[in-house]
């Protein structure tokens, strides 16, 4: 197939490293794409959030399918202009992208459906959030309603912090506060064809900047998949997902078909285990960044037929996926400054080096080639080093020694991703 994967991301290089490894001839094109991704694949100079210029290229290149990386074009109506012109794209339309776009409608899908999640309270002055602060109680979670790439959610138990974060969102719209809940969170990607839904394999990310869940809320420091502590309260990977499908996938899935707003593409379940039992944290619209990372490379079923089969509305016909027993761990190498205020600009070398390690390759995040064909960190999280192994021991040992070779001025990682299981 002629594939176009929108976006300029690590998720989306490893959706194309997934789609390559198919070994099948696909002609793979990105729009944008970034340094990494332009090693594998065709580059295209297209904003990826302008539904008529992307609906034209691939109406004129004769692309077989698009696959919607990032939130923006979705919540953009990139695939409703794709649809409407006969193009199978891979990614909801613009009302059912609300699912991630508006917290407070995905709350109210959620509510409709019956789904398990936390109390919320929406607020549009800062009188009140500080009532609902106050009503729901510390630690404190307040969340910009729409779209904030990544940094519109702080949990603390400083009343001031809370206020201050909900006057520095406030001008861009609504609030929610919600209640905090308690427990390890497991992240969970559905493919859905607006009807059919499918499991893929769960993972979990780390959002703190520092070791130990220490410092402010982040795009994802690292992840790693799969869960094999899921066994001490569910028995078993299989059944938790099986419990997930059953009680949130399945039922938003159906609720958003039955107000007229298919969900078609990707849909990532935030969860956390409470000790009352699952409950949904957030609805994302998209794969996730950086649990893709490692969820497609223990992926043995073709990526591309599962995303052909949700964009056809086939998906009922496609075999359900199957996964490696390798384990995956993936650590992000963030430039000085990340979250708050990132310094761009600098040289990258060493990545050939890390490359080199067994078991190991880089998905580039936000890298360009400068005018001399050096690599150079553009954005925040810039590399993220994915590796696999036979057992936890051995991946996160291979993702930690590839970290050590690449060299970029005043950047930083997390050095405890996957501890848990690699204890285990």
């Amino acid at each position: 197939m002629k594939i176009l994967v929108l976006g300029s991301g690590a998720r989306e290089h490893a959706i194309i490293v997934a789609l390559l490894a198919e070994n099948v001839g696909h002609e793979v094109l990105a729009a944008p794409g970034n340094a990494g991704i332009g090693e594998v694949a065709t580059l295209v100079d297209l904003d990826p959030n302008d539904p008529v210029a992307v609906t034209n290229y691939a109406d004129d290149a004769g692309i077989n399918l698009v696959v919607i990386g990032p939130e923006a074009p979705l919540v953009a109506g990139v695939a409703d202009r794709l649809r409407e012109n006969g193009v199978p794209v891979f990614g909801p339309g613009r009302a059912a992208a609300q699912l991630e776009g508006s917290k407070s409608f995905a709350k109210r899908i959620m509510q409709a459906a019956n789904v398990p999640t936390g109390r919320a309270l929406r607020a549009t002055s800062l009188s009140e959030a500080a009532a609902a602060l106050d009503e729901l109680g510390a630690p404190y979670v307040v969340k910009a309603d729409g779209l904030a790439a990544g940094k519109g959610v702080i949990v603390t138990d400083d009343r001031d912090a809370a206020l201050a974060h909900a006057a520095e969102f406030l001008p861009q719209g609504s609030l929610l506060i919600e209640e905090f809940l308690s427990g390890p969170e497991v992240s969970l990607f559905f493919v859905s064809d607006g009807h059919t839904v499918v499991p893929l394999s769960p993972a979990q990310d780390y959002k703190r900047a520092l070791d130990g869940d220490a410092g402010p809320n982040t795009g994802g420091m690292g992840a790693y998949s799969p869960l094999p502590w899921l066994a001490e309260r569910f028995g078993g990977e299989e059944a938790f997902v099986a419990e997930v499908q059953r009680t949130v996938a399945e039922p938003v899935v159906r609720e958003l078909a039955n107000e007229q707003t298919p969900f078609i593409g990707l849909l990532y379940a935030g969860l956390i285990l409470t000790d009352a039992g699952v409950r949904v944290i957030e609805f994302n619209a998209r794969f996730g960044d950086p649990e893709t990372q490692v969820v497609l490379p223990r992926l043995a079923t073709p990526l591309s037929t599962l995303l052909f089969a949700a964009a056809s509305g086939t998906l009922d016909e496609a075999d359900a996926p199957r996964f490696t027993p390798d384990t995956a761990v993936t650590v992000v190498l963030a430039s000085e400054g990340y979250p708050e205020a990132p310094k761009t600009g600098r040289a990258i070398t060493g990545v050939a080096a890390a490359t080199a390690v067994d078991g190991v390759h880089i998905a580039h995040a936000a890298t360009r080639r400068g005018a001399d064909g050096a690599l150079v960190a553009t954005g925040g999280r810039v590399l993220n080093v994915v590796a696999t192994g036979a057992t936890f021991a051995e991946s996160t040992r291979r993702a930690y020694a590839a970290i050590a070779e690449i060299a970029l001025e005043g950047s930083h990682f997390r050095s405890d991703i996957a501890a848990r299981v690699v204890a285990d």
